[in-house]
């Protein structure tokens, strides 16, 4: 009640003023009758002494169906130019279209196409109603919302310097247009005010004045949706923001019913009062990467400028530096340490924060993101939003940007295109029209079954041939084929990715897959230990054909491995694909998992020239990935759990399943959706979803961490500081004092600066931007320096040199001596593949 008085007490201000702007047209298209809807009087568009001119050109219609809203049952079809022209209107407004196509006579609202222009700016051109209509609910309904709508409004708002507003509407030829409704309501106060900064602008501003502004998206986050009659002061609709979260977990939903008041009495009409009640915050603190961010993404028209106004009111803390987070909008910082009480003066105080941005005529998309100050001693560690809009502001006295959609209400491009709108007929006509479709897909299914079966008892195999991965040759193809072979398995037969193994073989080398010769399990499947030919032991990895996933892994596992040979990274054996079994036969690593020597197991701990050593070995073989081949190839998902240690604890990169090439030449980065191990991800690539080998080098730096404090990464069941590996560890380093969360089994057996410039290295690694962090040949001799120290303080102690240690070390200078061979003679990756065989 007292914000509705507070509403009140606001317009009859205005009112009282005498202000031109106190004026509002509610118009209902296509009638001489009046109607009241959510308490406004909508006065029809033919009733005389309405402030209104309507050029004679168009038909009045109506419908009686009952699925439309009564403001929404009559509309003035178009085929020629059509005007509504409004006297005695003077200041910023307010301009709503209310669009809901429906059936009448012979017009086909699905061929409707139209312009509209008011006061000599374009708002729309070829615009199609029910294709939009479409691509909105087709892009809810594919982020997981079941919302959905038959109509359609376009706001915008409009200086107004000539004391008359005309709205004109132009059908392209041979085709028609319609309005349903049309709302012209003042913007009260200074709503929008200039300069505004530009993102990343070095403090440049875009000067408004006089420019057309579209409402793009207006959202209640972390709330319900609010009906226009919820906002009385302009009557303004906020969405619900969980279809546009890229991740709607990320944001936890919090309420709050305290007496909220503005920051500033000329923000009463920036947004009501219910926007600032409710909020999403980072959820689940305790577990959640501080360096993780909340991201929402929108479809935003290109080659124009953005106004994003974001809403904040802290409902929590009750004084400053308790949350204190960034703002980034498009992959770039908007704002560093932001602290909403602060900003605002105080608690429960509703604040708004209004940036540009510039869109290119390449992007489609706009981001907007919020995370955590990482360098900030904030004890609230999360970030906070509550509404959230997006404007374009207009250009060249333009609005408009021609994007057609076909009947499912996918882009058709920029070309005109026929959109096939599936009429809204009475609910028995709907009825009919979902048996048909049901009955259609289910025997479209038992056809494809049936496709299926008869395809498979035609082809044993599931996957798909093994050669379409381009791994064997012609000559070893033709060969078979000329031999006439009734096993087209043969064990003799070879490829470049190693031996071609039949089905009988490896039943006989796993004891027919025995369950006690398992010794990881992944999405793929199980690997089992086995033993081939001579005895030679073996890691096979069988393939689960129901693992999409662990497919789509497995593939990409074998395109790599056919072109990486290296001393540190696991080599493949052979393969078999035969009666719907993929397979894959890797060296044996005697020692298994990095990540079992350091904890969780009974195994004895690692000495710390052993974790040196194997810390050397995995960072030669992603330095081979990354520089190895001519764009290089990023892991993308290094942890300890995929280092692998041979029977002289000599340390191998493998499982490649999630690894991608690395960017072409002119590009910088790869751009791809986020995959890895929570814990190990890069947060630049989180948030910006841009992959580089630096991406690699943050995942290393966690490793480094685990490998010196020898627990996991992620722990949940520690106090919420302790939680996350990186962000203790990295307080600790910063304070130069990671001496105090070392393994304690190390305690004692270790060079004082050796640790030192080995924290040093993982500070590094984990820098917040890429560009600040070292390669991974820089820390691959950062780390050969730190076993120097190392080795020197043992000899000044007579340290021991076991036979272990100095093998492992052997296999080290071998690998390093490779990759300066390499390096020395440009040779190819694949120059080093055939000369291995």
């Amino acid at each position: 009640m007292e914000k509705l008085l507070l509403s009140l007490v606001i317009i009859s201000v205005f009112v009282a003023t005498g202000e031109a702007q106190s004026k509002s047209f509610l118009i209902n298209c296509g009638t001489n009758s009046s109607i009241n809807v959510d308490g406004r009087r909508w006065v029809g568009d033919l009733v005389a002494d309405n402030n209104l001119t309507v050029s004679s050109s168009g038909i009045a219609a109506s419908t009686d169906s009952s699925i439309f809203g009564p403001l929404y049952k009559t509309a003035r079809f178009f085929t020629d130019g059509l005007n509504y022209t409004f006297e005695g209107i003077q200041g910023n407004y307010f301009v709503r279209l209310h669009f809901c196509p429906f059936s009448f006579e012979n017009y086909n609202v699905n061929e409707s196409s139209f312009d509209v222009v008011a006061n000599g700016l374009k708002l729309v051109t070829e615009f199609n109603v029910p294709g939009e209509i479409s691509h909105k609910n087709l892009r809810l309904q594919s982020s997981g919302s079941n919302s959905s709508s038959f109509f359609l409004i376009k706001e915008y708002i409009l200086p107004i310097n000539m004391d008359v507003l005309v709205i004109e509407f132009f059908p392209k030829k041979g085709s028609l247009g319609f309005i349903n409704a049309v709302e012209i309501v003042p913007v009260v106060n200074k709503l929008f005010t200039d300069p505004v900064s530009k993102v990343s602008g070095n403090g440049a501003s875009l000067n408004l004045s006089g420019r057309g502004i579209e409402t793009m998206y207006r959202l209640n986050v972390g709330g319900p949706e609010i009906k226009s009659r919820e906002d009385l002061d302009l009557w303004r609709t906020w969405e619900v923001d969980s279809s546009y979260m890229i991740t709607a977990d990320a944001g936890l939903e919090i309420r709050n019913s305290s007496n909220i008041t503005y920051a500033s009495m000329n923000d009463s009409s920036v947004a009501p009062l219910l926007v600032y009640e409710s909020a999403r915050t980072m959820s689940n603190t305790e577990v959640l990467e501080k360096r993780f961010n909340m991201s929402w993404k929108f479809e935003v028209d290109p080659d124009f400028d953005y106004w994003i106004r974001l809403h904040f009111c802290e409902v929590v803390y009750g004084m400053a530096n308790q949350r204190i987070f960034r703002i980034y909008i498009n992959n770039r910082t908007a704002s560093n340490n932001f602290d909403v009480f602060v900003q605002a003066g105080g608690m429960n105080r509703a604040y708004h924060q209004d940036y540009i941005d510039v869109v290119s005529s390449k992007t489609k998309t706009l981001w907007i993101q919020l995370g955590p100050e990482t360098a900030a001693g904030a004890s609230g560690t999360d970030a906070l939003l509550n509404g959230l809009e997006i404007f374009k502001l207009s250009r060249n006295a333009n609005l408009a940007y021609i994007e057609t959609y076909d009947s499912t209400g996918n882009s058709a491009g920029n070309s005109k295109t026929k959109i096939l709108w599936v009429g809204i007929g009475a609910g028995g006509a709907s009825v009919v029209i979902l048996a048909v479709l049901i009955s259609f897909i289910f025997c479209y299914c038992r056809g494809q079954r049936k496709k299926l079966t008869d395809t498979k008892s035609n082809n044993p195999s599931g996957w798909r041939p093994f050669f379409l991965h381009g791994s064997i040759t012609n000559s070893t193809a033709n060969a078979k084929g000329a031999a006439g072979s009734q096993n087209p398995y043969a064990s003799m037969a070879s490829t470049r990715v190693g031996k071609w193994f039949t089905l009988a073989e490896i039943r006989a080398a796993t004891n027919n897959f025995d369950e006690s010769l398992v010794i990881g399990v992944g999405g793929f499947g199980k690997v089992y230990k086995g033993a081939i030919e001579d005895g030679t032991p073996a890691a096979i990895k069988r393939a689960n054909p129901q693992s999409e996933q662990g497919l789509t892994e497995f593939e990409t596992e074998i395109e790599m491995l056919s072109k990486l040979r290296h001393r540190h990274l696991v080599s493949m054996i052979g393969f078999c694909d035969e009666q719907n079994e993929m397979i894959l036969v890797y060296e044996y690593m005697a020692n298994g998992t990095l990540r079992s020597h350091l904890f969780g197991s009974d195994l004895p701990p690692l000495t710390w020239k052993q974790r040196l050593v194997a810390c050397i070995g995995a960072a030669r073989g992603l330095h081979y990935l990354h520089t190895g081949a001519e764009r290089g190839i990023i892991h993308r998902d290094v942890k300890t759990t995929n280092i692998l240690l041979d029977e002289n604890f000599v340390a191998k990169m493998s499982d490649f399943g999630l690894s991608k090439n690395g960017p072409a030449l002119d590009h910088t980065h790869v751009s791809t959706a986020v995959k890895g191990s929570f814990g190990y991800l890069d947060p630049e690539y989180f948030r910006r979803q841009q992959l580089t080998e630096k991406s690699d080098v943050y995942s290393f730096g966690v490793v480094l961490f685990e490998v010196i404090c020898a627990r996991p990464v992620i722990n949940p069941s520690l106090p919420k500081d302790e939680v996350n590996l990186a962000e203790w560890a990295m307080g600790w380093q910063r304070q130069r004092s990671l001496e105090t969360i070392i393994d304690p089994h190390l305690k004692g057996n270790y060079s004082a600066d050796s640790l030192k410039k080995f924290g040093e290295i993982a500070e590094k690694c984990l820098a917040d931007e890429g560009k600040n962090r070292p390669t991974m040949g820089e820390v691959l001799w950062h780390l050969e320096y730190v076993l120097q120290l190392h080795q020197a303080w043992m000899c000044s102690n007579n340290g021991e040199n076991s036979s272990s240690f100095s093998q492992a070390l052997e296999g080290l200078e071998e690998g390093e001596a490779e990759r300066k061979n390499v390096q020395a003679r440009g040779i190819l990756e694949s120059d080093i593949i055939s000369g291995s065989q």
